[in-house]
């Protein structure tokens, strides 16, 4: 096993991809944006949202797409940018429908520039995350955004929406429900096109960012394997869930330490299942493979990890 941490300048390095030449991108809780080079050795700051940073992806041009937990949709210009300064930060939306979004969190861009994206909650931000989460809400919700602007609500309703990611054709797209442990999947073309199933139904664990490998898989991050004390509370009357997120933090369920991702075909089926134990570095909620080597981001660690499948 290789597994390898690369510390960056500050905490929450939430998630990770990595450009056709290898670089690596992840944005930390400060709202700052990092490269790394392929080796990982090197880090530069390229920007800053003025936000948080969570999901992160590539436009065509080099160009990052990022979802701000507080600022929505943001495109971060860093092809061209000169190097040593930040790189300009556009808004590319923040209200759906009038009201601001509360919690924005991941994405995947189709060939065509559509933009398909997770609000994870619509009473809660990020700072009260376990709120949401114990209380199962379920108002959480996946949007496209199409090329001229245009915003859809595809579907609501989902305990807490979090990582998106493309079918390979681009026949489906997936949202992961950490709440619910299962990856939904909502066909767009085909005879099956505006059917709703579950690519992956009863995770070993709650799920978080997705995305789709250079493997051509799609990647799950399980953040924390399954809590019999949350899974309870999930079903207790709803007067019970409020009052526990009421009570100190401590005493709260906690992710446990556990480095995990895996990866399914588009049948859903189990391809890879990486399960390791290292001390100094856990809770995984960002993945993606590249030739070969899987990178991970985590919510609390100031590091990006990698693992060589080989």
């Amino acid at each position: 096993m290789t597994f390898t941490v690369h510390p960056v300048p500050g905490p929450g390095a939430e998630d990770v991809v990595v450009a056709p030449d290898g670089h690596v991108y992840t944005g930390t809780e400060d709202g700052s944006i990092f490269r790394l080079s392929p080796d990982g050795r090197r880090v530069q700051r390229v920007a800053h949202t003025g936000g948080r940073p969570l999901g992160i992806e590539l436009f065509d041009d080099g160009d990052l797409l990022v979802c701000d937990a507080h600022r929505g949709l943001l495109v971060v210009h860093v092809a061209g940018s000169a190097d040593g300064a930040d790189a300009p930060v556009e808004t590319l939306l923040t209200r759906v429908d009038g009201t601001a979004m509360r919690f924005c969190n991941n994405a995947a861009i189709a060939s065509d520039g559509t933009i398909w994206f997770s609000d994870s909650s619509t009473r809660f931000g990020i700072e009260q995350w376990k709120d949401d989460f114990v209380q199962d809400t379920r108002t959480g919700r996946l949007l496209r955004r199409d090329p001229d602007g245009t915003v859809t609500v595809v579907l609501d309703g989902l305990a807490f929406a979090n990582g998106v990611a493309l079918a390979a054709d681009e026949g489906f797209v997936a949202v992961a429900e950490t709440g619910a442990r299962t990856v939904v999947r909502q066909w767009l073309r085909g005879p099956r096109a505006g059917e709703r199933d579950l690519l992956v139904g009863d995770l070993p664990g709650y799920p978080d960012n997705i995305a789709r490998g250079s493997d051509g898989l799609i990647w799950v991050t399980i953040a924390s394997p399954l809590d019999p004390v949350v899974e309870r509370l999930q079903k207790a009357p709803h007067v019970v869930r409020r009052l526990v997120t009421r009570i100190p933090e401590r005493l709260q369920p906690s992710p446990q330490q556990t480095i995990r991702v895996q990866a399914y075909d588009d049948d859903g089926t189990l391809v890879h299942d990486i399960d390791l134990h290292v001390p100094g570095y856990h809770m995984v909620t960002g993945v993606r493979e590249h030739a070969g080597r899987v990178w991970m981001g985590s919510l609390h660690e100031p590091a990006v990890a990698v693992y060589d499948l080989a």
